[in-house]
């Protein structure tokens, strides 16, 4: 990490004195270009109007959390959700999302004072406003209803109403229900109250999260510039871009859902990101500092250099996270508007307001360096260079033995992926809940303890009128399907009619899933649309499905073609996304062997329920890659400045390397613990996501970036670097490098250049 400092190994020095990317002007004055003047005209005033909009943003943000959902799974186009809203309207009864579990202790529920406590509570149920359909097994005598040991039953009901509101009359009626009930003791549960808990416990959990990232990330960052003034800067962008991201999503609730999982990815790419930015426009500046520039002169060359990196880097991560926009999904949706609004505002935050703080700032930006608490008097110069130097060495032995570093990373990536081909889509359930919550003790009582797969079922939907034979002709079908336990009904309302169907397995297993296709094709003499967990989830992995190919497809294409502008190469662009996409493997595999399969559950404080959430794996991969992509974007830019000065591969992956590899590794690290802290969350879904990515970006900068990219380049030589004639004229006129507008040096000047490397 100590390359970062203003030290840093030191900037190339010109003729002149100024930095090798041509800080002096032709009059060997300063040459600020114009965007340099926009940005530091007025830098006062630029903070100053920085400060009202994040106060603004403070005011629109607030209650942002309230307003989101905690759902957004589904396909809102898919038949299983035409068919929900559907029983919703017509047959409410048939889709309960609030359940009472009472609990009569040694007595039995048939008890007559168990009893008739238990039909007073249902009494009080079904007067409560914006309470209907309330059944009970004291009403029906359903079995399906009574504990298999006779000592719990259920209460069923439907909370009418959106997402917002069926909690707010939760929220209101709950307390009056939970607790001790003479004879009975009674929990809350259902659908409706296991989302509220995931959404309050998210709330929560977020707080904590943050209080835990921003300390050990500004330790960290002390670390890294040594100067606490470097150190707030980073931070400083951040709360910008988070607070900012919180306005934008409250917002859109005006228009569309939102998940209320997106606010953990908008504090960790808040942070993340805007480390990552400003650790390299702080770094680049303060090596203009350390080569005598004056400080508008360094906040120009920090801009056309490492300020283009970071445009283009932002571009990349906005694409893959865009791509999320492609699928139907609100859940999916909602973190492409939280990421690409986030990124966005990190970068703005990071290419105009830093510059401004820099030039205010000047030589200030060293002070207060807290490590002289710590040490007894000034390090010298060879140990300030030493982090450079020991990336450089490092990058000389992957270079010499390129092949065995090359197999040898690829195979073992390859070797941690492998659990994914083991994994098992399902749906999110109570069990993304800590174990003592109380709408997952409820579920589990229910799995455990009542007969069948209580809802488990699948609702047939039959819609057109039809006679009692042809109803009962149609449920015997049903009744002869292989993977039928029982089919009760029809219940009919007007020229609609619906069935439940109990499979014979587990409610979303395979047999579940082979039998929602099966209904969907038996004839019947009117319209039917299958619904239920197991319907969701097949229409929901259909419509991922359909998706991923064009969402691959975008994201492939978009970074391809940023990456060509970026170095002017046809292989470099193909190596960076295949690499970028094999540095994945190793999360996927993890996400299989502990969430999927349990391992480390205990450590980790959650449940598995045997499955991943299917959208679980398009998020992380979006996610991962485009921050993959980030870091990418950071090393192949400082190569491509040096191979244009020297004309020399090896020498500009060497450079490259040394001169970026703390940079990235010590953003990494910062990055991970931001995402650990967000993995610490109660909710698997959200522990998963943290986790996993933490993982995944600390295998890029520790092994990809590090090992595997010098490797590969070092075995395609100078073809690197090859494009074809049209393209190369292309590139000529449109491309972008750190480094651009500056004079190309003559021929003699890369070789004078590499003689004196050498």
């Amino acid at each position: 990490m100590s390359e970062v400092n203003s030290a840093g190994g030191g900037a190339r020095v010109g003729p002149g004195g100024g930095s090798g990317s041509g800080s002096g002007g032709p009059d060997g004055g300063p040459r600020v270009g114009g965007w340099t003047r926009f940005v530091t005209a007025r830098p006062r005033l630029s903070l100053l109007v920085a400060l009202v909009l994040t106060a603004l943003a403070v005011v629109a943000g607030s209650g942002v959390a309230d307003r989101l959902g905690s759902g957004g799974w589904e396909d809102p186009g898919a038949q299983s959700t035409y068919a929900t809203k559907a029983l919703e309207r017509e047959f409410p009864a048939s889709q309960p999302n609030l359940l009472l579990l009472i609990d009569s202790g040694s007595a039995s529920v048939d008890d007559p004072a168990v009893a008739a406590e238990a039909k007073r509570l249902v009494e009080r149920l079904a007067d409560e406003k914006g309470v209907t359909g309330v059944g009970s097994y004291w009403q029906s005598g359903s079995p399906a209803l009574r504990a298999k040991d006779g000592n719990e039953a259920l209460v069923a009901a439907r909370i009418t109403g959106e997402e917002k509101a069926a909690g707010e009359t939760l929220d209101r009626i709950a307390p009056s229900f939970r607790g001790t009930h003479g004879p009975i003791e009674v929990e809350v549960g259902g659908p409706v109250a296991v989302r509220h808990e995931i959404q309050t416990t998210i709330r929560e959990d977020l707080t904590r999260a943050e209080l835990i990232a921003l300390p050990v990330t500004l330790v960290l960052l002390v670390m890294v510039f040594g100067s606490a003034v470097a150190a707030l800067l980073p931070l400083l962008v951040g709360i910008f871009a988070i607070l900012g991201t919180n306005a934008v999503l409250r917002g859109l609730t005006e228009f569309t859902d939102v998940s209320v999982f997106a606010i953990n990815l908008t504090t960790a790419l808040g942070l993340g990101l805007a480390i990552d930015y400003a650790l390299f426009i702080v770094r680049r500046f303060r090596e203009e500092l350390a080569t005598g520039a004056e400080p508008l002169t360094a906040v120009g060359t920090t801009l056309r250099t490492a300020g283009r990196t970071v445009l283009f880097s932002s571009l990349t991560v906005a694409v893959s996270l865009a791509a999320m926009l492609l699928f139907p999904q609100y859940f999916l949706r909602s973190f492409a508007y939280a990421g690409i609004a986030v990124v966005l505002l990190a970068a703005a935050a990071a290419l105009i307001l830093l510059p401004a703080a820099l030039v205010l700032l000047g030589h200030r930006v060293n002070s207060l360096d807290l490590r002289r608490l710590f040490r007894r008097g000034k390090p010298r110069a060879s140990s300030v260079a030493a982090g450079g130097a020991a990336w450089g060495r490092m990058a000389n032995l992957v270079m010499r033995r390129a092949p065995v570093f090359a197999v040898a990373t690829s195979v073992g990536l390859v070797v941690l992926g492998l659990p994914f081909l083991g994994v098992k889509f399902g749906t999110a359930d109570d069990r993304q809940l800590p174990s003592g919550a109380e709408s997952h003790v409820v579920q589990q009582h229910i799995r455990e303890g009542f007969p069948g797969s209580p809802g488990g079922g699948l609702e047939v939907l039959a819609e057109g009128r039809a006679t009692e034979t042809q109803y009962a002709q149609y449920k015997e079908r049903i009744a002869a399907l292989p993977e039928v336990l029982r089919v009760d009904g029809p219940l009919v309302n007007g020229d609609s009619a619906y069935f439940t169907v109990l499979p014979k397995g587990e409610a979303v297993d395979e047999g579940a899933q082979r039998l929602v296709g099966e209904l969907r094709v038996t004839n019947a003499p009117f319209d039917t649309k299958v619904t239920g967990t197991a319907a969701v989830l097949v229409d929901s992995k259909h419509a991922i499905g359909e998706q991923l190919p064009w969402a691959a497809a975008f994201i492939a294409i978009v970074t391809l073609f940023l990456v060509f502008l970026l170095t002017g190469s046809v292989l470099i662009p193909i190596q960076a996304v295949l690499l970028n996409a094999l540095s994945l493997t190793a999360m996927f595999g993890a996400v299989v062997w502990v969430f999927q399969d349990g391992h480390l559950s205990g450590l980790l404080g959650f449940t598995s329920s045997g499955s991943i959430e299917t959208t679980l794996p398009v998020l992380m991969f979006c996610v991962a890659f485009g921050l993959s992509m980030d870091y990418g974007v950071f090393l192949l830019s400082r190569i491509k400045e040096e191979y244009d000065q020297t004309g020399d591969h090896r020498e500009a992956v060497r450079f490259g390397l040394q001169r970026t590899g703390g940079l990235i590794t010590a953003a990494a690290v910062i990055l991970a613990v931001v995402m650990v802290a967000i993995g610490t969350s109660r909710v698997t879904n959200t522990k998963m996501l943290g986790l996993g990515i933490a993982l995944a970006v600390l295998m890029d900068a520790m092994i990809v970036r590090s090992l595997l990219v010098p490797a590969v380049m070092r075995l395609t030589g100078r073809a690197t670097w090859w494009a074809p004639g049209p393209l190369r004229r292309f590139h000529d006129r449109f491309g972008i490098s750190e480094g651009a507008g500056d004079p190309e040096p003559t021929a003699e000047e890369k070789r004078d250049k590499v003689a004196t490397l050498s």
